[in-house]
């Protein structure tokens, strides 16, 4: 690696450990690591983050070297720590919200009601365009205090955690997934009359090309 990209790197981590960990996207990135990337490669302005608010510019400002500067409105307003709660009443259990959590503090299962674990939740409000029934709502959990001092370290410090985990996990599930049809369609391959129901050659050579095109594309997302 080059000394320009080892440098980058280092001031990217750096960076991350100083953005909130809300995983909530406004700042235009998929998370707070890409935001914390960007801003190393002079990619994006260090006024973009409203949970961070006016004190985590400055902190960005800091370790950046650059100039502090009131945050952009185009990404958001800096308000007060927000927890969502889920109406129980009206919950239809389609697990939607849970796919789009990203800390995983939204727990339960297919047409069964869910519920928010609020000493997990980042108020990233994630789960609210995704909500068919608009069952979620956002409360104000820390009153007049924004920014920072809504949000503390140690609780960024768990939601980071809890992020790193969760994606972790969801990239596991989608190998599993993955290896799961793969085998499948090898067994099907292996004997393909038997997983068939016809047994004209030339349908079962079609069918056969389109198993191993699909085999290939696989294989090939994985290099």
């Amino acid at each position: 690696m080059k000394t320009g990209a080892v440098q980058n790197a280092a001031l990217a981590a750096r960076i991350l450990d100083a953005l909130p960990q809300t995983q909530c996207t406004r700042c235009g990135y998929p998370d707070c690591a890409a935001y914390a990337h960007a801003i190393a490669a002079s990619e994006a302005d260090i006024n973009q983050c409203p949970p961070g608010g006016t004190q985590g510019i400055v902190r960005l400002a800091q370790l950046t070297g650059l100039t502090a500067k009131p945050l952009d409105p185009a990404f958001g307003v800096e308000g007060p720590r927000t927890v969502a709660f889920i109406d129980e009443d009206w919950c239809i259990g389609c697990t939607l919200c849970i796919n789009a959590c990203p800390t995983d503090a939204i727990v339960g299962s297919n047409k069964r009601m869910h519920t928010v674990i609020e000493a997990h939740c980042t108020g990233c409000e994630l789960c609210l365009p995704v909500c068919p029934v608009d069952c979620i709502v956002l409360e104000n959990v820390s009153g007049t205090a924004t920014g920072w001092s809504a949000w503390p370290q140690t609780l960024a410090d768990t939601a980071r955690k809890r992020y790193e985990f969760a994606s972790y996990r969801r990239t596991w599930e989608v190998g599993e997934n993955e290896k799961r049809l793969e085998e499948k369609a090898l067994t099907k391959l292996a004997d393909l009359p038997a997983h068939s129901q016809h047994t004209d050659p030339a349908i079962l050579d079609k069918k056969r090309a389109v198993i191993e095109a699909a085999l290939a594309r696989a294989r090939a997302k994985r290099v």
